[in-house]
């Protein structure tokens, strides 16, 4: 049985500790869940000991740590899922590299004016100009991926990979936001929304009774 540890954030906030959660709880791998509250006196205390520059997330593997999520990501599906984390075909697994760094990397105009709220829903938010470009290019990502490499089944890339975890917050910001989805995306954003691990995070996140002022709206 794995030894395996997962320092979070709240959940109602915290984009990047989901992604490995929602990972990890898809393929059933077993795990502890370790939930640190962000911005309050006992923070950086709790998150001293992780080597992570006092940031969550965090994996505990034995005597083992990693943190970032994509390098949790790639070490998971590689101790755990034999690199089934990525798809086996070179193409697509190339495509699911670049999208999960892009995701990695950039969007920031998304990130600061759709902070992720499992609370709220809003209808009144509208993007700027710099927004709504990195919204329909995430659009366009997902459509490529879908027509070119989804046939198999529901997801990016038909199986379920690293790039659906990867883009699981923007999923749910989509919705909360009330951005308008057509087609293939809207399709896919449903396939999120269905996995139970989703549910149970939103719901978690919703009975949260922290409040991080700089991420609410």
């Amino acid at each position: 049985m794995p030894d395996l540890t997962l320092i979070i954030g709240n959940k109602n906030h915290s984009s990047w500790s989901l992604r490995p959660w929602i990972f990890m709880r898809h393929h059933e791998i077993p795990f502890h869940e370790k939930r640190v509250a962000l911005f309050t006196e006992t923070t950086d205390i709790e998150l001293e000991q992780f080597n992570s520059d006092f940031k969550v997330l965090a994996l505990k593997d034995g005597d083992l740590l990693v943190w970032d999520s994509l390098a949790i990501l790639e070490y998971v599906s590689e101790q755990y899922l034999d690199n089934r984390g990525w798809p086996s075909d070179p193409g697509a697994r190339a495509m699911a590299r670049s999208i999960s760094a892009e995701m990695h990397s950039s969007f920031l105009n998304v990130r600061s004016e759709f902070p992720m709220n499992c609370r709220k829903t809003f209808d009144n938010v509208r993007p700027s100009l710099e927004a709504e470009h990195e919204i329909e290019r995430i659009k366009s990502l997902w459509r490529e991926s879908r027509e070119k490499y989804g046939e198999g089944g529901e997801w990016l890339f038909g199986s379920y990979s690293i790039a659906d975890a990867m883009y699981a917050p923007i999923a749910l910001r989509f919705i909360g936001y009330n951005i308008l989805l057509e087609g293939v995306e809207k399709a896919y954003v449903e396939s999120v929304l269905k996995q139970s691990g989703i549910t149970e995070w939103i719901e978690a996140g919703r009975a949260e009774k922290e409040i991080i002022e700089e991420d609410e709206i």
